[in-house]
């Protein structure tokens, strides 16, 4: 695959098909999760899971920050010139060991302090004990779902999509399967479905790792220079895709207290199975950036822009389809997607309906905004990118979550979301071509 002169439109889709099938199957470990212990014990179930979701966007976006940030200026490098194999691996060592560090500090985190963590993250005494039962496994397996993130974003950039696909497809089929063993056939409930999750992942780094005995492995590790120098450009390159994880875990939070405080169990039931659905259009949205950015990356460095236009343009246009798609599913079926991740009550069928509509139009500018993010790494623009990640993530959509249900009624807190998705896309769609037009004309 050569990413400076083969076919744009080849490229795209071939790693758009392996980045969403890596990305997808990587949301099963929280999908079947939520599904199986929601239809294991019912809606508590659902909600102690949707208290436990920010712990998985904690450890995914710290993988995320090593992984994209380093593998942009690994790509960026070999797309300046031939020859500097070194200096781009040393990029790669300086995300194992930033990987390595954090891993260790996330793992010490949970493992002796689960519970004050899952209390902030709004757990009641209902919930508490379901949360504790399914991090219990999942404790030995922290540092496996750090170090996947990082690899399968190198080993894209690597020119093989292909494994890194078929490592989180392996853990993913496992974990499928493994919630059903667990959770049902041993009647192990909530801890079945963690220790799943934890063996699902330990599959998926040993396929991960089979990379570097293949003969298309140009990866090697080469103490860098100035480590921490690099340390901090991969920090920073990284953030906003960091930041876009780190996001999912603050507003699940911040939701989780909101809706604990004015409209109760059953409405926190049904937000638990929307982060299930968000969760998946972000996936989509993921598998947009995570094709274009090895492509991006590479011609930039090159200062091949027309490459990066042409490729642009499928890009926006397969993030449109995928907003379209699940802000119909959502307006179309929403007590389908109750029924898949939980045994409902009435109660909670009577109010999932506008409750998942409200929300669900979100959805519809989800993905340009999450994939802006890594178009703007790729140029090399972390600011804009930090811009855009930050507001959308926190700032624009903290102030509505709590604004709304004062400044109007309860439940409009579901327009929180679609309100802060206008906002910023209004912002990313000047500064996209704002920059988009300062390509160099070449090919």
């Amino acid at each position: 695959m050569d990413f400076l002169n083969g076919n744009i439109k080849t490229l795209y889709f071939k790693y758009l098909a392996a980045s969403f099938g890596s990305t997808l199957i990587s949301s099963i470990y929280s999908i079947v999760d939520m599904a199986m212990v929601g239809q294991y014990h019912g809606p508590e179930g659902s909600a102690a899971l949707a208290v436990v979701a920010p712990v998985w966007n904690i450890i995914y976006s710290f993988g995320l920050l090593m992984g994209i940030g380093g593998s942009v200026l690994f790509s960026t490098i070999r797309g300046t010139s031939s020859g500097r194999e070194k200096e781009s691996n040393e990029y790669f060592t300086a995300s194992v060991i930033g990987s390595a560090v954090l891993a260790a500090i996330i793992w010490v985190a949970i493992v002796f302090f689960d519970r004050p963590l899952l209390l902030a993250f709004g757990a009641q005494e209902d919930t508490i004990v379901l949360a504790r039962e399914y991090v219990a496994p999942v404790k030995f397996a922290i540092p496996l779902f750090l170090f996947n993130q990082m690899l399968a974003a190198y080993l894209r950039n690597d020119k093989n999509p292909a494994l890194a696909t078929g490592a989180v497809l392996a853990g993913g089929i496992f974990n499928v399967f493994g919630d059903y063993f667990f959770v049902f056939a041993c009647d192990m409930g909530a801890y079945g479905a963690g220790l799943a999750t934890a063996i699902g992942s330990a599959v998926t780094f040993l396929v991960l790792l089979s990379h570097f005995f293949s003969k298309k492995n140009t990866l090697r590790l080469v103490w860098p220079e100035s480590l921490f120098k690099k340390l901090g450009k991969i920090s920073v390159t990284g953030f906003s895709t960091f930041f876009i994880d780190v996001a999912m875990g603050i507003l699940t939070i911040l939701f989780n207290r909101q809706i604990t405080r004015y409209l109760g169990t059953n409405a926190l039931a049904v937000y638990g199975v929307i982060v299930n659905i968000s969760t998946f259009a972000q996936c989509c949205a993921y598998s947009v950036g995570q094709a274009s950015q090895p492509i991006f990356s590479t011609n930039f460095g090159a200062g091949k822009g027309e490459r990066i236009r042409e490729t642009l343009k499928y890009a926006l246009g397969t993030a449109a389809v995928f907003g379209v798609l699940w802000t119909a599913l959502s307006l179309a079926v929403p007590n389908f997607f109750i029924r898949v991740f939980m045994s409902p009550t009435p109660e909670v069928l009577a109010i999932a309906p506008d409750i998942i509509r409200r929300y669900g139009l979100s959805f519809l500018l989800l993905p340009f905004n999450v994939f802006s993010t890594y178009y703007f790494q790729a140029l090399i623009q972390p600011k804009t990118a930090f811009v855009a990640s930050v507001g959308r993530g926190l700032v624009v959509s903290g102030i509505l979550i709590y604004l709304l249900p004062v400044a109007a009624r309860a439940d409009f807190i579901w327009f929180a979301m679609p309100l802060t998705e206008v906002i910023v896309a209004v912002y990313v769609a000047r500064e996209m071509i704002k920059y988009t037009k300062r390509l160099p004309v070449g090919r």
